[in-house]
């Protein structure tokens, strides 16, 4: 016998208090992960030119194990809320433990990869030796240990899910700051430790994932009384697979997608200089401060939209939609601001021991203005992106992002690359946003028309 859950604080509580109260933990720890992100590069930059193009290189692997987890927690948020909002607790059960189960599926593939294949990964991409031997010992650590990652997202994506988001902010700042502080220790020898370097910086990594998931997942047991997690009786089930992946598929081809555009603008920016490819990678970490913080916001807002569509509360996913894009839009405002007045200050930070700084400067201050511009509409676009997700359309949010990313930046780009000069091609950016709004705005009104307007009809 299931045992019944009570009214979540998703269904009764008022929509601006609940939205920042799932939000604001998603956005404080997502700014921590923002910083490691940036912290970690700096100190493995301090090693050589070569162990930061080895960590630098490991990106597209990194990110399609992200994608991977990242989406389907996603897909496991979305069903398990919904379920709870429709009073299925045998199914919000169900899906719980089927998302661990995938999650567990999903390490086994990578950790296999990872311990074969790294070497081969880097071989493929050049024959620097220095930056091969890094590679390997890099990524083979955070491959072949990734059981940290995915455990720490899929039960911080069922915490998060039943609206214990403050838990998720304690587990993920956790984990980062005992990565941050073994970065320096693991790396360099510190205190006793011996010199690890780049392997180091992998050590740190997987540590603090495993301590946030060992955390998250005493969270879930001890507080989380909405899911009940058995180990004992659990046996996969098709149909619960089917309904995350339904939603995480998508998601994680969307996320994945990230990773060719990235190497797409790479070659291109080649052809000017290698500069402006270290520019693009210097924008990369600092606009994480901004986007962060919507990401966070977007995953205190998913829950909350798929519950009150499962509990036919069309007023309330309403309400949440327009605070989220109305909250999205000034922080991207903020971080416009930002780019516009002291792009030159966020440079200085990446800019190594006794290099000049003309280069960089030169390319950079145009290209992080440049670029910003789309931050305007970017923020109305995630959220968006989120609600399609939330409400089981994700295959909307892949398309937004296919056309974003590949249908438009990538061919805008290289059309600029060949007609103007370097300057000109930031502007594929804030383009291709344009497009991406559109889109957004035309999804949104299908959906809006489909799904929350029936419910309306329905006696509440």
């Amino acid at each position: 016998m299931e045992k019944p859950a009570n009214e979540n604080k998703m269904g009764v509580m008022p929509v601006n208090r609940l939205l920042l109260n799932m939000a604001v933990p998603m956005i404080i720890s997502m700014l921590v992960q923002a910083l490691y992100n940036v912290v970690d590069s700096v100190f493995v930059a301090k090693l050589s030119e070569d162990a930061l193009n080895a960590v630098s290189l490991a990106f597209p692997v990194q990110n399609l194990m992200i994608s991977v987890c990242v989406g389907t927690g996603v897909g496991i948020n979305a069903m398990l809320s919904r379920s709870l909002g429709q009073k299925e607790q045998k199914k919000a059960n169900q899906t719980a433990m089927n998302g661990l189960f995938l999650a567990l599926v999903s390490c086994l593939i990578f950790t296999l990869l990872g311990l074969t294949c790294s070497r081969l990964f880097y071989t493929i991409q050049t024959d620097i030796t220095a930056i091969v031997d890094y590679g390997e010992d890099y990524l083979s650590i955070v491959c072949g240990v990734s059981v940290g990652l995915f455990a720490s997202v899929t039960f911080d994506r069922i915490l998060q899910a039943t609206g214990r988001t403050f838990l998720t902010m304690i587990t993920q700042a956790v984990g980062a700051i005992i990565n941050i502080i073994l970065d320096p220790i693991m790396i360099f020898g510190l205190f006793g430790f011996p010199r690890m370097e780049v392997a180091g910086a992998a050590l740190a990594t997987v540590i603090g994932q495993i301590v946030g998931a060992c955390l998250s997942a005493y969270f879930n047991l001890r507080y989380n009384a909405d899911v009940q997690l058995n180990f004992r009786r659990f046996r996969p089930n098709l149909s619960v697979i089917g309904g995350i992946y339904s939603v995480g598929v998508p998601s994680i081809a969307m996320q994945s997608i990230g990773s060719v555009m990235v190497f797409g603008m790479n070659q291109i920016l080649l052809a000017f200089t290698a500069t402006a490819t270290a520019v693009f990678g210097v924008y990369f970490k600092l606009q994480s401060f901004i986007f962060m913080p919507v990401f966070g916001l977007t995953n205190g807002m998913v829950p909350i939209v798929a519950y009150n569509y499962g509990a036919g509360r069309p007023d309330r996913i309403s309400k949440t939609v327009r605070l989220s894009i109305m909250y999205a839009i000034g922080i991207m405002v903020l971080g416009l601001l930002a780019f516009q007045l002291v792009p030159h200050v966020f440079l200085a930070l990446f800019m190594a021991e006794g290099e000049t700084s003309g280069d960089m400067l030169t390319i950079g201050v145009p290209a992080l203005r440049i670029i910003s511009y789309s931050f305007l509409l970017a923020g109305f676009c995630i959220v968006s992106s989120s609600v399609f997700q939330a409400l089981g359309h994700g295959v909307l949010s892949l398309m937004v992002s296919v056309v974003r990313q590949l249908v438009v930046l990538l061919p805008v780009a290289f059309l600029l690359s060949r007609v103007f000069e370097l300057q000109a091609v930031w502007w594929a950016f804030p383009i291709a946003e344009l497009f991406s709004v559109s889109l957004c705005a035309l999804f949104l009104s299908r959906v809006y028309r489909r799904n929350i307007l029936p419910l309306k009809k329905l006696p509440q």
